[in-house]
């Protein structure tokens, strides 16, 4: 069975209030802007979600958000998880390995370093995930635990200034 993980940096935040805890930075103008575009970059490709997972932090949940509208997918369904902030790529494996069976195409909308950390494990060609890239992997896996040790079929990675 084809899966699909969907690793999806959120947007430029913004620092302009200084002090605010770095949970709840918001994203900045062009976080705004970006979040949309790669959503409808998704959306041409056809990719549709059937969970979405996000950091609970603001700047991750609100990319999540949008991009959930643009996909058509509930926004009300959108599953935070406190493991996704502050994590390591281990985490994130775990996470994923723990995903329902029923679940073919899986988002997780996180931070930096850890995303490209994982991505690079399962392409060493990613070295890099600036704000609001995508990461897309395609397993042929009976399970998520399964995928998790295994190598992708197909690797894409798009990110806003790519064009």
């Amino acid at each position: 069975m084809k899966r699909t993980l969907v690793l999806v940096r959120h947007g430029k935040s913004s620092w302009e209030e200084q002090g605010l805890p770095d949970r709840a930075r918001p994203l900045a103008e062009r976080g705004l802007r970006d979040a949309p575009l790669m959503g409808k970059r998704l959306a041409h490709d056809k990719v549709r979600p059937d969970l979405i997972l996000s950091s609970p932090a603001s700047r991750a949940l609100s990319t999540a958000h949008i991009m959930a509208e643009v996909l058509g997918y509930p926004s009300g369904e959108i599953v935070t998880d406190e493991r996704l902030y502050g994590c390591d790529a281990g985490v994130l494996l775990e996470v994923m390995g723990e995903l329902g069976d029923g679940f073919r195409c899986v988002m997780l909308f996180g931070h930096d370093p850890e995303l490209t950390d994982l991505a690079h494990r399962f392409s060493g060609k990613i070295t890099r995930m600036p704000t609001c890239a995508v990461a897309r992997f395609t397993f042929d896996a009976p399970s998520w635990s399964a995928a998790v040790s295994q190598p992708p079929l197909t690797v894409v990675l798009d990110y806003p200034k790519k064009g």
